[in-house]
């Protein structure tokens, strides 16, 4: 899938929109592959396909999501970082089918997280931090966060997961102040998967 960087004009609320778009589809074509959600979605850029892989991880259902849809990421944001225009993911990840049930979920679960950001985004502020350029800088702060995704850390998506949806709105939207607000909670969610990570290596007794 080839995919344009953030140059177009968007109206606010595009994430959601696009979000109940791939719902829409999911059920009408019973479910969607990984692959077949991408090509949905388009030439639209980093911050929609981000957007599209970070959610899923919130979905309290049982299954690999984080660890799937975190993977991905990681993958598809090592590509971003050396300029790669077509997006490639292994067939394994790719061709994933994710129910319809999983979708009218996601929307149910992650709506409310993308509606809050959409609420205080003012596209065209701090250009420099939305601009084309943006996605080769946001790669590695992207990557470990999508590696924090794919830890099978109980509870320890979500802070993840919102750092990820605010840079990636940000980025769809032109506000470059939301993608700093993203970066800052990218340190916060670091911390908090570091802390996690502490504590789960505590209650482990040593043989």
């Amino acid at each position: 899938m080839t995919l344009a960087g953030p140059d177009g004009e968007h109206d606010t609320g595009t994430a959601s929109k696009t979000l109940s778009h791939l719902v829409a589809n999911a059920r009408t074509r019973d479910g969607l592959t990984i692959a077949d959600a991408l090509e949905l979605i388009g030439r639209s850029g980093f911050g929609f396909v981000m957007l599209l892989l970070a959610l899923p991880a919130l979905i309290p259902i049982p299954g690999p999501f984080g660890m799937i849809f975190g993977s991905a990421l990681a993958i598809v944001s090592l590509q971003f970082a050396i300029g790669l225009e077509s997006l490639w993911l292994p067939s394994l990840l790719a061709n994933r089918r994710i129910s319809a049930k999983a979708f009218e979920a996601l929307e149910r679960y992650a709506s409310p997280l993308v509606r809050r950001i959409e609420q205080f985004v003012r596209p065209g502020r701090m250009k420099a931090f939305g601009g084309p350029r943006m996605p080769y800088l946001l790669a590695l702060p992207v990557f470990c966060l999508a590696v924090a995704v794919a830890l099978p850390i109980p509870f320890g998506n979500f802070a993840p997961v919102a750092a990820l949806c605010a840079i990636a709105i940000g980025l769809i939207e032109r506000d470059g102040l939301v993608v700093l607000l993203g970066l800052s909670m990218t340190a916060i969610a670091l911390g908090i998967t570091g802390a996690l990570l502490y504590m789960a290596a505590g209650a482990i007794p040593w043989l």
